[in-house]
């Protein structure tokens, strides 16, 4: 693994967290963390698409289901693992505040 590849994923999680933070008043915070992953997701699946040749020459799911590597995982694996570490965080703050009182 590459310090490249860590890097981006960092970046990726660190943008992911933005987004989650931004949306949190308007959609809640696990909803706005599913939308911020969603956004990561889709991005590798439509540049899968595009190696294989753009999206109107390949089937629905190619981009879902070729080209994945350990860079385009950890790129949507990071977000995923932000996004869900500040959820859980906040809800075991807000739980265990409630049990206390």
């Amino acid at each position: 693994m590459t310090a490249e590849i860590v890097n981006s994923a960092l970046q990726h999680g660190m943008i992911a967290l933005v987004i989650q933070l931004v949306l949190w008043p308007l959609f809640g915070l696990w909803s706005a963390g599913g939308i911020a992953v969603a956004l990561f997701l889709g991005r590798e699946i439509a540049q899968h698409e595009y190696k294989g040749g753009g999206p109107k020459t390949v089937s629905w799911d190619y981009g879902l289901l070729h080209h994945w590597n350990l860079d385009s995982c950890l790129d949507v694996a990071l977000p995923l693992l932000f996004c869900l570490t500040l959820a859980l965080a906040v809800w075991a703050a807000r739980y265990g505040h409630a049990r206390r009182h």
